[in-house]
């Protein structure tokens, strides 16, 4: 019998010259099963399988709430985060009984049936089938098609970074707060800084994608020489932070709070708050620090299920709607969904597609 770790407390540090096959974890009612717990995931420092479920679970208020009732998409790294990552929308087999999933369908009319977190131990499952990184819908169960959360993600672009990200939210702040929106700060783990926004769940994700793109396109006005909201890549000028309203699209999805990122060093995307958002680096938050923080901080994002922001305005002067990614169905009102330095004007009236004349287009269809 594998040996059983009571909590996830206590258990012996898996590295060189220690194997075991398995080892069984408490996690409240359930006992999870984590197979090769000895297998370092995290080479900077040499952090094991084992290691990871262990950040999950001093942590657990947090990345359950950031993951309870949402469809969940998994990266998985078998082999640690130096080797091959999948992306896993399905469940993977082999789940026990009490883990739970989600149905939802894809824009290209399929569906599958998803991780949805309601418990801890959901989450260590996760850990036992080399998940490293837990990604969310901005939905929840109840209401697959409705978003009740609004996500501002700021990337940066060639020539910027963090700290340019940093100062682009806090004129996102600022901006919430004359519309009387209450933003939750996060670091992306990555290279910039998420903020979310939870919202009543009335609308669908076009709206919601609407009102996102025209938040980023005020954002914009202020600050024009730090942010761009174009999609292209082509258009966006150096040294810019993205404000990527497409994350609010159907199936996008970003990392969730306190989920950890796939890279040597074990970067975790990090609840913040607005106070210290101007002076943190990316390196303060890792699975090595995370756990003492959140014994001595908590969840700073433990009020955000109860702050739902009620008045959205999509108001966009004018500007019409910005292309979806390429693997979406052909929205209406969309723009040309062609890079502008590939756009022939002898084929477009405006934003709408000429239709080849008769002759021509018999000859296409032969």
């Amino acid at each position: 019998m594998p040996p059983r770790i009571p909590n996830g407390v206590g258990y012996p540090r898996y590295g060189a010259g220690v194997v075991s096959d398995a080892v069984e974890v408490e996690v409240g009612p359930r006992t999870v099963r984590i197979s090769s717990p000895d297998r370092v995931y995290f080479s900077a420092r040499g952090e094991t399988k084992l290691d990871l479920a262990r950040y999950y679970m001093s942590v657990g208020p947090g990345i359950v709430r950031a993951l309870r009732e949402r469809p969940c998409m998994l990266h998985r790294y078998p082999d640690g985060v130096d080797g091959e990552k999948i992306y896993q929308k399905r469940l993977p087999k082999g789940a026990p009984e009490w883990v739970e999933t989600a149905e939802v369908s894809f824009p290209s009319g399929r569906t599958a049936n998803e991780l949805c977190v309601t418990e801890l131990a959901s989450v260590i499952w996760g850990v036992q089938m080399s998940t490293v990184e837990f990604h969310p819908w901005h939905t929840r169960r109840a209401a697959v098609e409705r978003p009740d959360e609004l996500r501002i993600d700021l990337d940066p672009g060639p020539g910027a970074g963090l700290a340019e990200a940093k100062q682009v939210a806090l004129v996102v702040h600022e901006t919430l707060t004359e519309l009387g929106a209450i933003g939750w700060p996060k670091t992306s783990g990555s290279k910039g800084v998420h903020v979310y926004v939870r919202i009543e769940p009335r609308f669908g994700f076009r709206e919601v994608r609407r009102a996102a793109l025209a938040f980023a396109r005020e954002v914009e006005r202020r600050i024009p020489h730090l942010v761009t909201t174009k999609w292209w890549k082509e258009e966006r000028p150096d040294g810019a932070i993205f404000i990527d309203w497409n994350q609010n699209a159907k199936d996008r999805t970003i990392a969730a709070a306190y989920s950890v990122r796939g890279k040597p060093w074990g970067p975790v995307s990090a609840p913040v708050t607005w106070d210290e958002l101007p002076d943190v680096d990316m390196e303060d938050f890792t699975i090595a620090t995370m756990p003492a923080r959140f014994a001595e901080l908590g969840d700073l994002h433990e009020g955000i299920d109860d702050a739902v922001w009620a008045d959205r305005d999509e108001q966009d002067h004018g500007l019409g709607d910005a292309p979806y990614p390429p693997n979406y169905p052909k929205q209406e009102g969309e723009p040309p969904r062609v890079q502008p330095s590939r756009k022939n004007a002898a084929n477009w009236d405006g934003d709408v597609p000429q239709q080849p004349s008769r002759a021509r287009k018999k000859q296409s269809d032969e």
